[in-house]
């Protein structure tokens, strides 16, 4: 039987000055959370990377706060086998 471990990379787009940020957070298995930001300036590159690594995309969300207008949230929910 396979095991599996999950992980959530998650993008926020938010204002920032007269322009938007974004910021990229990656929640590992263990629930720890850090910024890698530096990685990469594109889901996809931060998709590959981890990819790179074994990781498989399960799902997609997206969050768009419309009423403020001033976030929007990617969370891509990984997998990859454990062992």
């Amino acid at each position: 039987m396979v095991k599996w471990e999950y992980a959530l990379l998650v993008r926020r787009r938010h204002a920032q000055g007269q322009g938007w940020g974004l910021s990229y957070y990656w929640y590992g298995p263990d629930g720890h959370r850090r910024d890698v930001s530096d990685y990469g300036d594109t889901a996809i590159a931060h998709l590959n990377r981890v990819g790179a690594e074994g990781w498989e995309l399960v799902s997609a969300q997206e969050d768009v706060n419309n009423l403020q207008g001033t976030t929007e949230v990617h969370r891509y929910h990984l997998k990859r086998p454990i062992g």
